[in-house]
Parts: structure tokens; sequence; C-alpha cells
């Protein structure tokens, strides 16, 4: 009951399906095939289903002997059971005649005796089972090859030899391969066991390791193939004594490149044999194989290696590495793995209508990539116009008809073997109509459009329903003569064209239409003949071009025949293109394949052909891809460089080969070092190919090593690097900090060079990794040159004669540039050789001159793109005008950043005139310069641009949060930060959260705002003896950073003193404070008082608060009158003193109201010719030339207090650390305005003192000079403090010093000082550092004056030099009123005539 409840369900739902697909069928014949479910049958008619019809077993690959019996299994599965026939090399067999062959009652073949001879052999072949129901169709199994093993023939004999104890030992036995499974040894003629020290090989070659005596004696091989036994020659094997012996190491067995299949076992055979005794050790790819712990990799005897289950990741080149301590041979093989045929997608059973078009689907995959064909009830489907492949591997059958119906096989064949899978397609009968009215013919059908491989037709509708709207139609054509049909349908109901698709030129089709409604089909019109437009002689495209590689520069293309030749074909041209290039290539071809060589390697290229013929070129195939093979890199990494960074590790650096070199993926990269001693003693070290940096540690102390470094791809190594050498250091030294200044500095001009010599920093604790030499004419950072931290010397070359140069030199390392060194030289005139014919004279050869440099580039330029991207342009002037490269030359650009102020170049080269800067950091300025090089010329770098990249949000959280209570109040704590590491713009706020559960959600926090870039904040009313947790956010004008992590504060318990101020609050609770106990029906306010600081304001405070700011407002006002009535009378008196002293100091001079009538010109030096030129001064001060204070870097300048002014010559110039942001600002009105004089040098860490000055302090004065004669007495007896810098100024600057040589020949500007009647003193307030080291107390420091460079767009700070300079009268009056100290006519005397000396000096100076 149950089977037949169960069989009338199926057959309802089946009907309920029939049904639904049926009346889609009626109403769209041509619809599309139902797949694999149940069949569209209408109620009512008999049901079809598909048939299971499968192989349960599939006949095997065999390998039998002659005279035996082999058996090839078989068998399938249908309802009713099938019939089987066998196939042998496609021909059905006879089995009822033949006495030897019998088909078993499963469906298996049994072969008796088989037979097998040099001339005759009938059992050997491929076999097939071929499975048939009669009412269903027929299926075919995959194809079976029986082999049969051939008589015994030896290709190589066991020989007689010699080994020592120990040594390993081969005797050949090599048979075909058929034969090997039939290989025995014996031993003196007696069975040899084969233990872990014998090893037969695949090919039949016995392999003995580690002999004994034991193991000497008569060996033979015996082939047993089913006749009687084949005995090869007899060889005795000698095992020998005296192991001291040495002999050279040689390969016994190499390994040979072999094929295998997926599954099966690989054995590399690898025999060495020497004295001392080697090792075997095998590598893959360059990678060490671990024989050890692998379960698939076996060490056999001998060292041969087994590979069992062989994978597709086991294939790769296998490098056999023999090594006895004297020497090492290498011996390499191939192993290629091969797949058999598996299918990705197979066919499905298809249901379909007469006329319809379906298509089978049969992805399959293999290696090598396999072959398809199609078979339809045991037979071959030859392509044709109904039956064609299709997207490779596809069967599409169009137009179907009734005798379609059967199983189809999809069948993948390759080298490794063959697979096959199947479906079955079945045709419908189309359904009798419902009940109701069926529609009649269309009328006029006619053809509207006839081209030569379309036609349109248009009808009008069927009579028997004249609107037509919900008709739908279908088109039946077939050409002339075919009963084939095939079917298109409408798109819509009431649509009355059809467009007929992929017809053949000059071909009559005939055509009819049929249209469709609710009930069914109605009739059909009359047939409609019509033939297409005739076609140009041209041919049609070549159906099935393919395309592969063959080798890493070669790809060969093959194609058929034109379906549509239309005459004779004479020849095809092929035409390929490298991907991403525009330039198509084409070559001649007359036949159906072709290989291209001379391709770039690891390169896509695109193919497609067009066939020719008397007429001309045909239509052209669809372009094909495919890529050539990859192979070694052809060029070595670049860029290789050392950095030693300890006494025992040195750390590599790289870059990879360039992309056109690569020839494939970079897998990895060898690096191959060894001690400059011993050259032979290399050790190799293998890196992924994604590294591009190595630390090689373990090194020896003061030892140099040789470095050089190679590319891999999976086909092998490239070629490697040059050796690069690096030393190790004697010991490790301190790298923390940059070097001092190197202890000497010595020049020496020619005509067109200059050689510069040095000696090394005093301090030889601290790292050097190399010097910089900067040089230029009048200016040091002209030009900047590298050299190593063993040299001591280097020659300038290519300079102008007579040319006045600056040359600085710094030691450097990792951390930085250090101090530099000043020099200065005069190139030699072009006639003077007196120094040069020293160095010709004896020459043994003449040397070749450099080529002339090129021009470099003009207009850099940088455009910003994003915060971590720029661009940057220029133009080459060597270029023609239209600006596009034609030869080899290219670019390099090179950037830096100036924050931290040591911050290497980085360069990129470029062959055209842009180059994208990436990785940038984010608000960061930056300059960029570009030279260009062609073959062995190169330019000087261009002149610089710059560019700051865009803000982005900060991406580090604040620093260094700590929390503090505040004395006296311990419900007031104090919170301080330090700003993100990585602000990425200017932090414009902070955001303060904080709450004494530290898991509650961030809503829920306190929120304290801070405003600006404070980094301090307090917060009051907190509760007592309760642990609060507190995080800090930073902002900028692109969004919030990254919260800190939490900080843990409780504030402290109370004690009697200061609680009660705390708790007595006017009942207003802070933010994150406890409420005071006001009841349980007490509320918070909805509209807070906090302070912006976080603290509470009752009304009574704010009132207090207010009161306080009027009074002490009003006492400021009173004491600031007072102070000014006080000053104004007593500048009154002090200035008659003044005048009066400026007559009796210098009676020659009268003034007259004002200084304009004593204006001598003042002195400027050109911060890069050195050239003295006059400036005109006007009352009102040129803003270029006001005193601008010097750029500071991590040292502030001590604030001045303003007691001090009436004695301003009694301090001295002092500077401070870290100054806070407040102690600044009151600095910022206290610059001088008056013009000053400066010489520009680098601005350099104010630690260190001037060298060879000790009495001359190069800090600026301030605008007080002494007496008002026509010159600025150098010997003033006031110091000003440093003036500080103004607040529109950047704070983070340096302060500069500079180093003066006693031969630097702008000495005469160091003024000597004349001491003062008294010591000075200073404010002991105010901690101060003296820039210079003091040797006594009554040394006074000299005033001097400056001018800023930044405001005429030079980035180094000036050098002050003490000039003359005359004062205005007032300023005069002012500093005598303030000196205290006079000087005798004698000493007036002998200053002046200093003066004019210092006068005489600038003139030549000037004159030069």
């Amino acid at each position: 009951m149950a089977a037949e409840r169960g069989a009338r369900r199926l057959l309802s739902t089946s009907s309920f399906w029939l049904c639904c697909l049926l009346l889609l069928g009626r109403r769209a014949p041509g619809a599309k095939a139902a797949r694999s479910g149940s069949p569209p049958q209408s109620p009512g008619s008999s049901i079809r289903t598909f048939t299971p019809f499968y192989f349960l077993v599939e006949p095997m690959d065999t390998l039998s002997i002659r005279g035996s019996s082999v058996v090839l299994n078989c068998s399938a599965y249908s309802e009713p059971s099938p019939k089987i026939e066998w196939k042998k090399d496609g021909t059905f067999l006879n089995l009822v005649s033949d006495d030897r062959r019998q088909l078993l009652p499963d469906g298996s073949l049994f072969i008796s005796n088989v037979v097998h001879s040099k001339h005759n052999k009938p059992d050997e072949g491929y076999y097939q089972c071929v499975a048939t129901v009669e009412s269903l169709g027929t299926i075919v199994s995959r194809t079976a090859k029986l082999t049969v093993a051939g008589l015994p023939r030896f290709s190589s004999q066991p020989e007689h030899s010699s080994v020592y104890a120990g040594d390993s030992a081969i005797l050949n036995c090599e048979v075909n391969a058929d034969l090997v499974p039939f290989v025995r040894w014996e031993l003196n003629r007696q069975p040899l066991l084969l233990d872990g020290r014998f090893l037969k090989l695949p090919s039949g070659t016995l392999v003995i390791s580690n002999t004994t005596e034991g193991d000497g004696g008569l060996y033979r091989c015996i082939v047993e193939s089913g006749g009687p036994p084949k005995y090869s020659d007899e060889a005795e094997l000698k095992v020998l004594t005296g192991s001291e012996v040495t002999s050279n190491l040689v390969f016994l067995k190499q390994p040979s490149s072999l094929v295998r299949s997926i599954g099966q076992s690989a054995v590399l055979p690898c025999v060495a044999s020497g004295l001392p005794l080697p090792t075997i050790r095998w590598m893959k790819n360059e990678e060490a194989l671990d024989t050890e712990s692998s379960e698939r990799l076996v060490l056999l005897a001998g060292g041969s290696l087994e590979i069992s289950d062989v994978t597709e990741d086991d294939a790769g080149t296998y490098f056999c590495v023999a090594d006895n301590g004297n020497e090492t041979v290498e011996a390499q093989a191939e192993l290629t793995v091969q797949a058999q045929p598996e299918f990705l997608k197979q066919p499905t059973n298809i249901y379909a209508h007469e006329s319809m078009d379906i298509v089978f689907e049969c992805e399959v995959t293999g290696k090598p990539t396999p072959t398809v064909k199609w078979v339809k009830n045991g037979d071959m489907v030859i392509p044709s116009d109904y039956f064609k492949i299709v997207k490779e591997h596809n069967l599409q059958v169009l137009g179907l008809v009734k005798s379609d119906e059967g199983f189809y096989q999809c069948i993948a064949e390759n080298d490794v073997g063959n697979a096959q899978a199947g479906a079955q397609l079945i045709i419908l009968e189309h359904a009798p109509a419902t009940s109701g009215p069926l529609p009649s013919a269309p009328r006029d059908v006619v053809a509207s459009l006839v081209s030569t491989r379309f036609i349109k037709l248009t009808w009008r509708t069927p009579a028997s329903d004249p609107h037509g709207d919900n008709l739908t139609y279908s088109v039946f054509y077939t050409k002339e003569g075919i009963t084939r049909e095939r079917v298109e349908n409408t798109s819509y109901p009431g649509e009355m064209q059809v467009t007929i698709q992929n017809l053949m030129p000059a071909t009559v089709y005939i055509f009819r239409v049929m249209a469709h409604n609710k009930h069914g089909s109605g009739e059909s019109s009359a047939p409609l003949r019509v033939e297409t437009q005739p076609e140009v002689q041209l041919p049609g495209p070549a159906p099935n071009i393919r395309a592969y590689a063959t080798s890493p520069t070669s790809i060969t293309v093959t194609w058929e025949t034109p379906l549509s030749g239309n005459g004779e074909i004479q020849n095809y041209k092929l035409y390929y293109m490298e991907k991403g290039t525009d330039k198509e290539q084409d070559v001649d071809v007359s036949s159906h394949s072709h290989t291209i060589n001379g391709l770039k390697k690891y390169t896509e290229y695109s193919f497609r052909v067009v066939a020719y013929n008397k007429h001309g070129p045909g239509v052209s195939t669809q372009d094909v891809a495919f890529q050539t093979l990859s192979d070694v890199p052809s060029a070595a990494p670049q860029n290789l460089s050392l950095e030693v960074r300890n006494s025992k590790s040195i750390m590599i650096h790289w870059q990879p080969p360039p992309l056109a070199t690569q020839n494939g993926q970079i897998t990895g990269y060898k690096i191959r070092y060894r001690k400059a001693s011993r050259k032979s003693d290399v050790t190799e070290m293998l890196v992924p190919g994604t590294q591009l940096s190595q630390l090689i540690e373990g090194l020896d102390r003061g030892t140099e090593y040789n470095f050089r470094v190679a590319a891999l791809t999976v086909n092998g190594t490239g070629p490697a690097t040059d050796w690069l050498s690096a030393e190790t250091f004697e010991s490790d030294l301190d790298e923390t900090r940059v070097p001092e200044v190197p202890s000497s500095l010595h020049v020496r001009p020619l005509v067109t060079s200059i050689v510069v010599s040095w000696t090394p920093p005093e301090n030889q604790n601290i790292v050097v990794r190399g010097y910089a030499i900067g040089y230029g004419i009048g200016s040091p950072h002209a030009q900047t040159i590298k050299v190593d931290y063993k040299q001591r010397y280097y020659t300038i070359e290519n300079l102008d004669p007579s040319s006045h140069y600056v040359i600085t030199l710094k030691a450097f390392n990792n951390v930085g540039e250090g101090i530099p060194l000043y020099e200065s030289a005069v190139t030699r005139h072009h006639t003077d050789t007196s120094e040069v014919d020293l160095f010709v004279i004896n020459a043994p050869y003449t040397p070749v001159p450099d080529p002339t440099p090129m021009m470099p580039p003009v207009g850099v330029q940088a455009s910003i793109l994003s915060h971590d991207t720029i661009r940057i342009t220029w133009a080459d002037n060597s270029l023609p005008k239209h600006q596009k490269i034609t030869d080899s030359r290219y670019y390099t650009v090179r950037w830096k950043t100036n924050i931290p102020a040591n911050t290497k170049y980085k360069n990129a080269n470029a062959t055209t005139l842009s180059y994208l800067v990436t990785g940038l950091k984010a608000n960061t300025l930056y300059e960029f310069s570009v030279m260009v090089t062609k073959g062995r010329r190169s330019s000087t770098w261009s002149m610089t641009a710059h560019g700051t990249t865009f803000e982005l949000v900060p991406t580090s959280p604040p620093k260094d949060v700590t929390v503090v209570s505040k004395e006296g109040k311990p419900r007031t704590i104090i919170v301080n930060w330090q700003p993100p590491s990585e602000a990425n713009g200017k932090i414009t706020g902070y955001i303060i959260y904080y709450s004494t559960d530290v898991n509650a959600e961030i809503h829920d926090w306190v929120i304290e705002p801070v405003v600006g870039n404070r980094l301090t904040h307090q917060i009051q009313e907190l509760t007592l003896d309760t642990p609060y947790y507190f995080k800090i956010q930073a902002r900028n004008s692109k969004g919030m950073g990254p919260m800190s992590e939490a900080v843990q504060f409780r504030t402290p318990k109370a004690d009697s003193s200061d609680k009660m101020p705390n708790d007595q609050a006017s009942g207003s609770a802070g933010k994150g404070s406890r409420l005071p106990d006001l009841g349980s029906d007490y509320k918070t306010p909805m509209s807070g008082n906090n302070s912006p600081h976080g603290s509470p304001t009752s009304p009574l405070d704010s009132n207090m608060l207010l009161v306080i700011i009027i009074s002490v407002g009003v006492i400021t006002i009173v004491v600031v009158v007072i102070i000014a009535v006080f000053c104004t009378k007593r500048t009154t008196s002090h200035q008659k003193k003044k005048r009066a002293a400026c007559k009796s100091v210098n009676g020659s001079h009268k003034y007259k109201g004002n200084a304009k009538d004593v204006k001598p010109p003042d002195l400027w030096i050109h911060h890069e010719r050195l050239e003295l030129k006059p400036i005109d001064k006007s009352p009102d001060p040129n803003p270029i030339m006001t005193d601008t204070p010097i750029p500071r870097n991590s040292q502030d300048i001590t604030p001045v207090d303003n007691s001090m002014d009436n004695n301003i010559h009694q301090r001295r110039n002092s500077y401070r650390g870290h100054e806070s942001e407040d102690s600044m600002s009151t600095l910022a009105g206290r610059r001088g305005m008056r013009p000053k004089m400066m010489m520009p040098f680098d601005s350099q860490p104010p630690q260190q003192s001037i060298r060879n000055t000790p009495s001359t302090d190069t800090m600026p004065a301030s605008s007080s000079q002494t007496c008002c004669t026509d010159h600025q007495d150098p010997e003033g007896a006031t110091s000003s403090s440093y003036l500080a810098s103004s607040q529109e100024e950047d704070s983070g600057q340096s302060l500069p010093t500079a180093h003066v040589r006693p031969s630097h020949p702008l000495k005469s500007f160091a003024v000597p000082s004349i001491p003062p009647p008294g010591p000075p003193t200073y404010d002991p307030t105010l901690p101060s550092t003296p820039l210079l080291s003091q040797q006594a107390l009554n040394h006074h420091i000299h005033s001097m004056k400056t001018a800023s460079v930044g405001t005429l767009g030079r980035s180094r700070p000036p050098m002050p030099v003490v000039v003359p300079s005359a004062p205005e009268v007032q300023e005069t009056t002012r500093m005598l009123e303030d000196s205290e100290s006079s000087y005798e006519p004698d000493e007036l005397t002998k200053e002046m005539a200093h003066l004019e000396g210092l006068m005489k000096d600038l003139n030549a100076i000037t004159t030069a």
C-alpha cells in the first residue's frame, strides 16, 4: 500500500509539472529545453522519464606477458539489462567465433593465452566496452590499453667493478620499461634479498650502498616474462679495504627527468662515489628537502629520492648535491606531473521538443589539457551546420528532430588517460490542444529584408483573430532539401516580425509561421521560399583558433580552415600584439599553425588570424590571448646596499630586478656572503620574494664581508649582483646621536678641481657611516657628495677656473648629519699649470676626460594629490620643443623632508617627465629635485620644489597621559599629556573622557573639551576616594583621532583641613562628581553652569570673580601711568647727558637734529656670492631687513626680564631649552627694527661652541649700540639677551652657530673685545646656559646684528658678523645714558685704527 501511495504521489506531482511545462510549450514551442527534471508531459499521456543507464565498472590499462590470461572488466547498469559488446582499436570484436576471447556473464572480456611476437601482436591494443539498450540507446566506456611485455632484451648488462668498503656501487641491468616488474637479481646464483642497502631502480639497475666485504661476489639479473628466463652476463664485484686513500667525488648514477601521473610514485636516482665518503642531500627549486620528517619523501639506498603519491605540487627541478668535505658536485632533474582528465561539469539530461536548439555542457581539466569529442549512441558526432562544438567543449544541436533522441557522451582524453560522462536527450511530442478555438494561419508572410546572412520576416494576424494581441508566433525554417527544421520565437505577444540570423549566403531557405494562443498551436502558414544574397567571395573567420606557450619566448597558434572559404585559401595572416601596447605585428603563414619566436618572457600576447583568397582578406577571428612561460630572471636585483649595524651584524638592502627582466613572479632571493679573506667559504640564505632586506647576524668583529643577491622564480635563479663589501665594527659604537664635527679639514685648489682631505671626529665612540661633502660657488649647498666612512680624501672635479668655492664637510650616521666644518678655496687660473704638471709629466697613460655634464631639468613642480601622494613634473631643455623622449635617457627623482633634519634622501627612476611619489607622511613638507642621466652623462640636481601633503586625521592617540592631584585641592585633578606622535596636521583641540566605570559605553563617559593645543587641563569637584578613568582624543581639521588607553587615578581621601572648602560648594556638582545628599527628590538642573575647565561656578563666585577682575584692571592702569611719567622725565634728562658725551668723544662730528646727516652705507654680504653691496637706509625700516630672530631647533632663548632694561649692558647672552609657549609670548614685542648685517651658514645644534674664536660670541645682539660716531663700537659695554621669536614664527627651528677655522678668508670679521672696567652681572633668577665657554667673567660679549635670510626666501639662518653701522641719534643718546663706562681718547684712537683695518679687509673682499 505504501508503495502504491508513493507511486500515485509521484504520478500526481509529475502530471502537475507536465501540465505547466507543456502549457508553456504550446505558447512557445521553441522555449528552452528542460534539464534533468520531470518530463513536461500532459495529463493522460504516457510518462517518459530518464532511464538510469551507466557503467558500474570500466576497463583499465593492463600489462600482460606472453602466454598469460587477461581479464578486462566491464559492467553496466540499466533496466532492462544492456547488451555488452567490445571494440578493439575502434572495431567490434566477433566473440562468437573467437576461441581465445570470450564474454563473461558480467560483461567483462576474457583473453586466454595472450599471443605476442615480433610480427604478430593480435591481442595488444585499445579496448572499449559498448553497452546497448534497444529502446534507449548506446553508451561506450573509456578506452583501456592492453600492453604485452615484449621479448627480454638487455640494453645494458652488469660489468666487473671494485669498490672500497663503505662506498656505493651500481650494477647495470637495463631493460625496456614493460619488463622492469619482471627483473630480479642473483648473487652467486642465489636470489638476492633487496633490503635497506640494496635497491633496484625503475630501470632495473642494482644499487648497493655502504658496501661490506660480504657484498663481494658474482651478480647477474634475470628477466622472467612468461617464457624461459633470460639471464644477463655475470659481473664480479670486489670490495677493497684501505679507506685512507682519497678519490675524486663522482656521480655513479645521476637523476634524469621523468614524467609521472598524480598518485604514482617517482624515484629520482642519485648515487655518488668518492673518499672521504660523500653525503647526499636533495633540494627542490633552491629549497632544501626534509626527507627525515616527511612521510612521502624517502631517501633510498645510495641517496636516491623516492616520492610517493605524487601531487601537482611535487613538479619542479630537483637538485642532488653530493658533498664529502673536500668538494661538492651537483646534478639536477625535472619532475613533470601529469593528471588524468577530470570533469568539472558533466552533461545533464535534457527534455526538448522538435525544432528546438539545445546545448550539452561539458567542462574538463587535466594535464596536459585534454581533447574532447562527443559520441551519440556510441557513434562519433561529426560537427556540421546542426551539430556544433561551442565554447571549446560544449555540444550544440540545432533544430532537433526525433532521431536526435538518445544518449550523448563527452569523452575527454590526454596522454595520461581518458574519461567519459553522458546524458540522455528525450524528444517530447507536442501535446494535443485543449478545448477551445485555435488560431488560423498567419497571413501575408513576406521577407521584408533579405541580406547575405540574415532575413527579416513580417506577417499579419490570422483571420480568426484580427486583433492578435494575445498571440505568439513561431517561425520554422530550414534549408531547401533538408528535413531538419529550426524555430525562432517572437519576443512578446502581438509581435509580428522576426529576424533570422546566422544564415548562409546564396542559400535557399523555406519559412513557415505558426500562431499560438492559450489553447494551443494553430495552423501553419504556406511555405515561403527565400534565397539569401550572395556574399563577396571572401573567406570567413578561421574556426577553433587556439594558442599555447611552447617556451618562455615562443607561442604556437593553431586554427582550422574557414567553413566559408569562398574559393581556395591562398594563405593566412597571423596578427599578434603584446598586451598593453598598440603596436600589432603580423606574419604570413601558409599552414594551419605557426610558432612565433622572440617574444618577451612571461608576457601576455593576443592573436588573431585572417584568411586570404584570390579576392583578398576575409573576416578576422576573435582575439585569443596567451602568456609566454616564465623563466629565470635575466637581470640581477638593483640598488644593493649594505649597512653595518654593529660589530656582529650587517643589514643588506636591495630592490627587485627591472620589471622587464623578472621573467615571472619573483618567488625569493638568494643571498650569498663570505669573508673577504676566505672567498671559497660561501654562506647562502633564501628569503621570500616580498622581502627586500635582510639582517645578517653572527658575524665576526672587525671583519670585511662580501655580499651578493640573486632573484629566483619557479624556473630557477637569475644572475647575481656584483660582490659588495662591508666591514663590521671592531666594537659596538654609539649611534643614538649624530657624529661630532670632523677634527680637521684641508683643501688644495687646482685649476678645475679641489682636493679635499680631512680627519675623523675626535670622539671615536660614535658611529660614523660616511662623510657628506658640499660645495658650490659662494655657497656650499649647490652639490653634495657622500663618501664611505673609511675615506679620508676626495677630489672635486669639473670645477670652473678662477672661481671662489665654499666647501663644507659633515660626518653622518643613521641618526643624521653632524656639525659641518667649513673651508673656502679659489681655483687656479686656467693658465696656471704648475701644480697640474706634477701629476701628468710621468703619467703612464692619458686619462679620458669625463663627458660634459647634461643640463639639469627645469620647471620642477610638485602637485599635491592626497595626504600621501605628490606628483612631480618637470621639463628638459635638452629635449626638442615637443618634449618627446626618443633616446635612452632616464630621470632620477629624489625627495626628503626636513623633519627630522637628518632624514635621508629617497630616490626613484623615471623615463617620463613626471613621477608619482607615494607613501609620504601626511601634513609634511617635502623637497624634491630631479637629475637626468643619459649613458655616462648625468646632470646636476635641479632646483628644488616643495610641497606639503594634505592633512589626515590623527592616526595615534595622545601620549604620556598622566593624572595628578592638585595640591591643597583633593577634589581637583590635573590631566597632562603630550601630542600624538602621528598628528598628521595641526592639532586644534582635545577631548578628555572620564568615568568611574572603565567598561561603560563611551557615550556614557563625561566629556571635557580642550580648545587649541594646550597639554594640561584641570577637572574640579570630583568625588573623594574614588577611582576615575581618563582617555584623551586629539582632533585636527580632518577629524578625530584614536583614543588613548584608559589611565586610572584614585582621588585622595579627605582630611579635616581641606574637606570643608570643597564640600561646601553652593549646591552645584561638577561633572563626574557625586551629588550632595539633598534628598531623593532632588534633580540636577538641566542647564549646567560648568566653567570651561570643568569647574562649577556659583552666582556668588561669579560676582566675586567680576570684582577681582575690575580691581586688578584699575590697579594695573594706575601703575602703568606712574611708570610712564617717571620714564618720560628720566629720558629727557638722559638725552642731555648723552649729547654732551657725544661731543666730548668725537668733536669733529656735529649732529644737527638727527642721524640722517651722518648716514654711512650699510654693508650686506650676499649669502650666495659673499658680495658686499650698499643698501640704502630709510626712516621706515624695510621689512626684508628688519631684525628677525634666527630659527631655533630644540633650544629656545631665555626671556629677558623687563625690570632689567635699565641695566641691559650688564647681562650676558644666554639661551634655554624647552621654553613654554606662554613664556615665549612675552618676548614677541621685543624685536629690534634696525637694519643688520648677516653672513649665512648652516643651522647647527647650539650645544657646540665656536671653534678658534673663544672671545667672539656669535649670538645676535639687541638693538643697542655705542656712541654716535660713524662706526659701531665693536667693544660696546652692553650685551643684550637674544631676542625671542615672534608669535607668527615657528618655535621649532634651530639656533645657528658657525665653525670658523683660523685660515678662513673671512677671519677679519671676528673682532676682539676690550674688557670692561668691572665684571658684568646677570640675573640669577633666570636659568641660563652660556652659548660659549667663557674664559673669565671679565670678558664682555660683543653686540651683533643679523638680518633674517628667511625673509628673502632662504631656508638657511644667517651667521652674525660684526660690522660698522651708524646708529640713530635717539638710540645713540639712550645708549650713552645707559652706559656706565667711558673710554679714554687713546683707547678710542686704537679702536678707530683697528676698524680702519677692518674696512680695508671688507673692501678687498668686495673687489675680489
